[in-house]
């Protein structure tokens, strides 16, 4: 931290993605329909090397009884629990449709819910949806099946049920514990009520725990954020994933009630992030990259140090580059190269599925081009290194030559201590991974073209 300097912030605080994906989801295009999506489900059902890797299933619920602030997902607020019910109707009937394109019982084995609140659904919803989605594919034995929950929503007694279910992994959203803070974002939940749902947890026996932090959200500070970052090291989750808030008031409304006046200053976001990871390594926590931390034990950073760390719109995964189903409304998915999103309005979601479509209204299909920065950005963000040989090897280029304005810009960051360049590859250094995000940036073909970067959160 000693070596980043003003003028590097100043540099540095510019808007750009968080590549959960490459090419990221504002390029995705309405001239991709559900047909083409249908066609690659059905080409992964005719290639045998394709149907016999497992799949990813996420399953986006919007709804949420009050609004957070912050929140940039895509959700449904009301405390209609009936809404609940006539959604897993017409889940079932998108389920039916994925089926009859890639056949019955692929197997799976990551799945994950999240929003929304997926605990705004009751037992017996949630006991209905496994069940829907047990007949449908092959749930695993062994696999990883998460849940975020909101600590407002549960209790021990629905923690046994979600564990009953078969979920063997769990995601508290915590974001801060600090009181003004809280009251800032309209998400008041005392620390004390997470502490027993954790303890709880553990008794029940799930694999691993995951709290959601975030930094940057009004009313922080760095002392005020201190006291919650000493409180989650108490709280010792596995996993932490330690997000950036990307204040977007233009885009996601509910952020027009948090007053500009209130956020921290991006030097003090920075000293943010900077303490986070002091703190975490001290507690024994590896640094995975970017937002997430994980116990030494814990499968993220096994799959860090084997080199088998991926990223996919959920953030950093175990189970690298496998096809990814999206159910729900505003659910993304990949399939061999082709990206999908479904409608992110509930009405235009429902009204697909009633024309027995599936409910994809935009996507992309991927070219040669894509394909090659994908993996030098994932390779960058992912294991904090690229190795010339195995892009050429893979996609039949000479590195330098190819990426040859590219380079030059890596020159650059050399230069200000962001990487170390050498015969055999790019290196990010320590200081680097405070702006890894602008490093993969240089690769990125469609931000370059048109410099549009305003559409997405600041690095820092």
């Amino acid at each position: 931290m000693n070596n980043i300097t003003p003028e590097l912030l100043r540099r540095f605080d510019v808007n750009g993605p968080r590549y959960t994906s490459y090419p990221t989801a504002d390029r995705f295009v309405e001239a991709f329909t559900a047909d083409d999506y249908a066609q690659a489900l059905q080409r992964r059902r005719s290639d045998p090397l394709a149907v016999a890797q497992p799949l990813s299933v996420y399953v986006h619920v919007p709804f949420c009884e009050s609004l957070c602030y912050y929140c940039a997902c895509n959700k449904v607020i009301t405390k209609h629990h009936d809404k609940a019910a006539e959604y897993l109707r017409y889940l079932s009937r998108e389920i039916d449709l994925h089926v009859a394109a890639l056949g019955i019982g692929a197997p799976v084995t990551q799945l994950h819910l999240g929003g929304g609140t997926p605990t705004f659904m009751s037992d017996a919803e949630l006991r209905e949806l496994m069940a829907m989605l047990s007949r449908s594919f092959t749930l695993v034995p062994g696999g990883e099946y998460s849940i975020e929950v909101d600590p407002r929503t549960v209790d021990g007694k629905r923690l046994e049920v979600l564990a009953q279910l078969g979920f063997n992994r769990i995601s508290f959203g915590i974001q801060d514990f600090d009181a003004d803070v809280q009251k800032a974002v309209h998400r008041i939940q005392p620390a004390h009520q997470v502490f027993e749902l954790v303890r709880q947890a553990r008794e029940i026996g799930f694999e691993s725990i995951n709290a959601d932090l975030i930094y940057g959200l009004p009313r922080q500070t760095p002392e005020s954020f201190a006291r919650t970052l000493a409180q989650v090291c108490e709280l010792r989750p596995d996993r932490i994933a330690l997000y950036g808030y990307a204040h977007l008031p233009e885009r996601f409304k509910p952020q027009r009630r948090i007053s500009v006046i209130d956020l921290p200053a991006a030097s003090a976001k920075l000293a943010m992030l900077s303490q986070s990871i002091a703190a975490f390594e001290a507690a024994g926590y590896d640094y995975i990259g970017m937002d997430h931390f994980a116990l030494p034990a814990d499968s993220l950073a096994v799959a860090r140090r084997q080199g088998r760390l991926h990223r996919n719109f959920q953030g950093y995964s175990t189970q690298p580059d496998c096809d990814l189903i999206g159910l729900g409304v505003s659910a993304i998915g990949r399939v061999g190269t082709v990206f999908s999103q479904n409608a992110k309005s509930l009405d235009e979601y429902y009204g697909r599925i009633d024309q027995a479509q599936l409910p994809v209204v935009r996507g992309l299909t991927l070219g040669r081009d894509d394909l090659t920065r994908r993996a030098v950005i994932m390779a960058l963000m992912c294991q904090g290194q690229l190795l010339y040989e195995s892009i050429e090897t893979a996609w039949l280029i000479d590195f330098k030559s190819f990426f040859a304005p590219e380079m030059k810009k890596m020159l650059e960051l050399e230069q200000q201590g962001l990487v170390t360049l050498d015969d055999s590859g790019i290196q990010v250094t320590p200081m680097g991974w405070f702006f890894v995000r602008a490093v993969a940036m240089v690769f990125d073909r469609y931000l370059q073209a048109d410099r549009d970067r305003a559409k997405f959160s600041r690095i820092l």
